[in-house]
């Protein structure tokens, strides 16, 4: 009975191991893919800023280490390999939670996985092409005549990674909250009646995770709210039934009825 009980646990261990071994495999491939084209990367990488500067007359970026480029260029590369890797990070990770669903929701993770992408890549793309432009004409603004922006890679990369990975996660919140509807842990009603607290949250989170600017905080805590309206009527379409309705008593039944190997 013991080994029968702890089998179920192993297995899951197991598969987690598993996922998380090909995980790792698709951002080495990634990252070798990426260091291959790491100086125009940071290229593109710094391109917002290049063009803010350049409006103020000095282009250029410093580094204050000797080591800092080459590092800053293995970084660069390490993220670029993450984004490749993306869909198969999605797809390992919804599979993975796939056993926990009924066989009917199941045919939903390949769009889910599509979806997941392409909001990440929306978040990222609107903090680059939009947030980014903005946000660094307010900072390049300070400077005067005896003051001068000096940029230095690493601080530049390390500001650029986690805004635009930022903005990749939370606009993945219309997904997330659709799916927790789809599993019964939030419903519609839910979700109206905490709208108020959700806005706080937003901007709280905004006020976190972005510089301590007015503009870039409400750049990412209003994308936030429309998400948040989007979620709702996404948990609307997809959420599931009360019980006792026609789709989740079919859908139930259906569950018990799959015959078993035993």
């Amino acid at each position: 009975m013991e080994p029968d009980a702890k089998s179920p646990f192993t297995e899951h261990l197991g598969e987690l191991r598993d996922r998380l071994v090909r995980s790792f495999i698709a951002v080495g491939v990634g990252f070798a893919i990426a260091y291959a084209f790491k100086e125009k990367l940071f290229q593109i990488l710094t391109s917002p800023l290049v063009t803010a500067m350049e409006a103020n007359g000095n282009a250029k970026m410093i580094f204050t280490g000797l080591p800092e480029a080459f590092f800053t260029y293995l970084k660069v590369s390490l993220l670029a390999g993450i984004i490749l890797a993306t869909p198969v990070l999605f797809y390992q990770f919804w599979m993975f939670i796939a056993p926990g669903l009924y066989r009917t929701e199941k045919k939903y993770m390949l769009p889910v996985v599509i979806l997941s992408l392409f909001f990440f890549v929306l978040g990222s793309s609107f903090g680059y092409f939009i947030v980014f432009p903005y946000g660094f004409q307010f900072f390049l603004g300070f400077a005067t005549d005896t003051i001068q922006a000096m940029p230095s890679m690493k601080e530049y990369l390390s500001f650029a990674s986690k805004m635009l990975l930022a903005f990749g996660f939370v606009f993945e919140l219309p997904l997330v909250l659709t799916f927790m509807a789809r599993m019964g842990l939030v419903t519609v009603p839910f979700l109206k009646k905490n709208r108020k607290y959700a806005l706080l949250l937003f901007f709280v989170g905004a006020a976190l995770i972005t510089p301590p600017d007015v503009i870039t905080q409400i750049m990412m805590a209003l994308p936030l709210m429309v998400l948040y309206e989007i979620s709702i009527i996404g948990a609307r379409i997809f959420g599931r039934k009360p019980i006792g309705t026609p789709d989740e008593t079919d859908e139930t039944d259906e569950e018990k009825e799959t015959p078993t190997d035993d």
